[in-house]
């Protein structure tokens, strides 16, 4: 389909814009993944990538360095999108995070995903 130049003109920064608005971090959910990764430094887990444990402050750092580069790429724009993209899985080997807590073991993504929840039912 052939679009007149005029209309196509006004439609790519339209587009451009989206896009780039879709990314970016508003101040709430930049509050709520800063309150994860206080989370995590202070819970007193252990933090298992890849096979290793990790104290919880080298976890929050690890965390750290990948938020910074997916911010960086627009490709956080919520608490979520933290969780999925930078808490779930190692992308240098796709292999599942998980902490290691008193409670017992389990998936970073589900201990995350519950103090998300439990954060937005606080007063």
């Amino acid at each position: 389909m052939h679009r007149p130049r005029k209309l196509r003109s006004l439609l790519i920064p339209l587009v451009l814009f989206g896009a780039s608005a879709q990314a970016a971090i508003d101040a709430k959910s930049q509050q709520e993944i800063t309150q994860l990764l206080d989370f995590v430094e202070h819970s007193g887990c252990q933090f298992i990538r890849n096979g290793s444990q990790y104290p919880a402050p080298e976890a929050r750092a690890h965390l750290q360095k990948k938020l910074d580069y997916l911010e960086k790429k627009d490709m956080v724009s919520s608490a979520e999108d933290f969780i999925e993209r930078a808490a779930t899985k190692s992308s240098m080997s796709g292999q599942r995070y998980q902490v290691k807590c008193p409670a017992g073991k389990q998936d970073a993504s589900a201990w995350l995903g519950d103090e998300l929840k439990r954060l937005r039912q606080a007063p």
